[in-house]
């Protein structure tokens, strides 16, 4: 894993709606502001009760979308503090541990690397095996090295018969195994631990 592979990305930001209920809430506005003044002058001039009515509805529908947008755009920006809060709190998280085992992490990368040399790996080998090793299928691993998916299968068949394993599996398992031992009495990992 290098550095560029560790370094987080921007930051994530929930997608913001504000201006298009803004705008329909100055919609609505502007319509119960323009039936109100329209109500006003038709009762002052003496219009059917049953057109003031009428206007009458249509002025309280549009002060009701207003309180809705308003209600809306309160309960989505807490939302999205929220979700922005989380976001907060996981990026820390996982930098936390990224700085904690950025040591081990390069030193296994070493491994994996010495290992692939003793193995005699072709660099197109060594880079399937990681991209392997990541878990990416044959087709994205073929996506990524701008090959076909034939050839990734050929490599990866290469990969396995070259470390004397059965296929993808194994091969996690040939460095994986003893980092995730269970742990012992102590708190140590141990081989003991995972066998009684």
């Amino acid at each position: 894993m290098t550095q560029a592979d560790a370094t987080p990305g921007p930051p994530i930001r929930p997608p913001s709606n504000d201006a298009g209920v803004w705008g329909s809430a100055v919609l609505f506005l502007a319509i119960a502001l323009l039936m109100g003044f329209d109500l006003v002058d038709d009762w002052q001039g003496g219009s059917a009760a049953l057109h003031l009515g009428a206007e009458g509805v249509v002025l309280l529908l549009a002060a009701l979308g207003v309180v809705n947008l308003w209600a809306r755009l309160k309960a989505e920006r807490k939302s999205a503090q929220g979700l922005r809060q989380r976001v907060a709190e996981v990026s820390a998280a996982a930098e936390e541990w990224r700085r904690g085992t950025e040591a081990l992490l390069a030193g296994l990368g070493r491994a994996i690397s010495t290992q692939f040399s003793a193995w005699k790996l072709s660099e197109a080998e060594a880079e399937v095996a990681l991209l392997l090793l990541k878990g990416l299928s044959l087709r994205e691993i073929a996506a990524v090295r701008e090959t076909s998916e034939r050839t990734v299968r050929q490599q990866s068949l290469a990969v396995y018969r070259k470390a004397g394993v059965a296929g993808r599996a194994e091969l996690s398992a040939f460095f994986l195994e003893d980092l995730l031992l269970p742990r012992g009495p102590e708190g140590v990992a141990s081989k003991d631990a995972g066998r009684r």
